[in-house]
């Protein structure tokens, strides 16, 4: 470990590694920009400009190498935002490099695995191509691809799901690619989107069709049922029987309880946790009800949980949120329910068996100011950044084989978290340290003066990112030079609408405005040196 964190004296005094034109590449992945700053703001637009290191890379020769990274971000879900690697990949397919263009359209099927990003992907490659169509052989190629390769039944599901998006449809796609089905499942379907379920049933609907073929219109003949009926029991049983989404059904009936008890039997975790307070507020979870004792039961079931790979901080947020009784607008009001307020509290520390750890030497600095009990947290309504702060010193005390934990104000204090301990009791260890003005720097200095090797300091704060006589960048700079640990640092400051601490072109540092669901990831990738 010594030995892969150990560089140069000449790296070190440098002020840490440059931003490579792949880690620029990297970071734009994950994090929809080419700097080291994680914020919460979507790009309403994205283009050439933002991105400069892809064309780079693919005039020196190394397209095939970035699409490779645009496939590993998304089949390993490193990215955070999907805008930017979907971007990424039509900037690659209308590039002038036929191999990249070639690898790009052979990975489409693979990173837009829904409609919705497939339809992503054609408005930013019509936005790249100028004057031009953008549809050349080779995206008609890859359009049709995506929708025969596609298993019948899911589909129909998917396009039935998933409609529309950035002014594109599917019948448009169809129209531009020149499809001609494979199979009959999917001619089933094409027919569907083009001329309406009465010619696709019409034309289909034989004795002797295939089983795909069957189940297909099946599917679509509850699709279509459901958009004209208006009894709630039959609408549920539909729901029921062919697992129809939220999505399937009529705006009208989106406040029925019997049809959100259809949609709840099915609803992955993480679409649960969001609509907890809905089912609330129309009353289907209600104290003793047998709803409630579903939902208690989904949650607190350790393999539904693992498999979901939900993080403690959105199952706290979740927590939170449904235990205030309000949606973030004030409109959903509901009462909470007990049974599910518990189930909740054992989903949360049940959850910490999800964290992965890094395996990095990490040294976790908690701002214990007093505003950090009752500073709100961009991005993770109901939390204090005292609560959020905590979380993660749990995370890392029960998932990191080698993590310090300090506590600053104007002073430091070692914070004796262990992975048994529960977060009211962490909140109270923080809340008793000593107040006084915030001072970032310590706790470089604290582990550059006693010798303690780090690969990676992580700041929790609310929103106050240095007061002391040096800056926290400076302080790392010296760390560097005197360990000769190329170490890294990243700054969230919860509560904060913008800063700035990380130098353009230094690798190893990182600023993270407001601190959402998504947060614990993106300082997992920095760890890890995946951007």
């Amino acid at each position: 470990m010594a030995e892969q964190n150990a560089v140069s004296n000449d790296s070190v005094a440098s002020g840490g590694s440059t931003v490579a034109d792949l880690l620029r590449v990297r970071r734009f992945l994950c994090l929809g920009t080419e700097l080291g700053a994680y914020t919460l703001e979507e790009k309403s637009s994205i283009g050439r400009e933002n991105a400069e290191s892809i064309v780079r890379l693919i005039h020196d020769g190394r397209g095939e190498e970035v699409v490779a990274e645009i496939n590993k971000f998304s089949r390993e879900g490193k990215a955070v935002k999907q805008q930017p690697v979907i971007f990424a990949l039509a900037l690659c397919a209308r590039e002038s490099d036929l191999k990249t263009r070639q690898a790009a359209y052979k990975a489409l099927s693979k990173v837009c695995q829904t409609p919705s990003q497939l339809f992503a992907f054609i408005n930013y490659a019509e936005a790249l191509s100028g004057q031009s169509t953008g549809w050349g052989r080779a995206q008609r190629r890859a359009v049709q691809a995506w929708y025969n390769e596609q298993e019948p039944r899911q589909l129909a599901y998917l396009v039935t799901k998933y409609k529309h998006r950035e002014g594109w449809t599917h019948k448009d796609l169809l129209r531009l690619c020149h499809l001609k089905p494979t199979n009959q499942g999917v001619a089933v379907v094409i027919r569907y989107i083009v001329k309406g379920f009465e010619s696709a049933e019409k034309e289909f609907d034989k004795e002797d069709a295939s089983d795909d073929v069957k189940n297909v219109l099946t599917f679509l003949r509850a699709v279509e049922d459901v958009k004209n009926m208006r009894d709630e029991s039959s609408v549920a049983g539909l729901v029921e029987q062919h697992k129809l989404a939220k999505e399937h059904i009529p705006t009208q009936l989106l406040k029925s309880k019997e049809v959100w008890r259809a949609l709840l039997q099915d609803m992955p975790i993480t679409s649960l946790l969001r609509n907890l307070g809905k089912l609330s507020a129309i009353g289907l979870l209600a104290p003793l009800s047998d709803q409630s004792q579903l939902v208690c039961e989904r949650l607190t079931d350790g393999e539904q949980l693992k498999k979901s790979l939900v993080h403690p901080i959105t199952l706290l947020t979740a927590l939170k949120q449904y235990e205030r009784g309000r949606g973030d607008k004030g409109k959903q009001k509901w009462a909470p329910d007990p049974q599910v307020l518990e189930a909740l509290n054992g989903a949360f520390y049940n959850s910490f068996k999800n964290v992965e750890p890094t395996n990095k030497r990490l040294l976790y600095a908690i701002d214990c100011g007093r505003s950090m009990a009752f500073s709100g947290v961009n991005g993770s309504s109901g939390l204090t950044a005292s609560m959020a702060a905590s979380t993660m010193a749990m995370c890392a005390a029960r998932a990191e084989p080698n993590c310090h934990v300090l506590g600053f104000t104007d002073q430091l204090v070692q914070l004796s978290i262990s992975p048994d301990m529960r977060l009211d009791q962490i909140l109270q260890i923080v809340g008793a340290t000593p107040k006084g003005r915030t001072d970032c720097v310590l706790p470089i200095l604290y582990a550059k003066e006693n010798n303690i090797p780090i690969d990676v300091f992580v700041y929790l704060t609310d929103s106050k990112t240095g007061t002391g006589d040096i800056s926290p960048s400076d302080a790392l700079k010296q760390y560097r030079s005197a360990m000769k640990i190329d170490a890294k640092l990243c700054v969230c400051a919860m509560s904060s609408n913008g800063f700035a601490i990380a130098a353009p072109d230094d690798a190893g540092m990182l600023d993270m405005v407001g601190f959402d669901s998504l947060a614990p990831l993106v300082i997992r990738n920095f760890a890890l040196g995946d951007i």
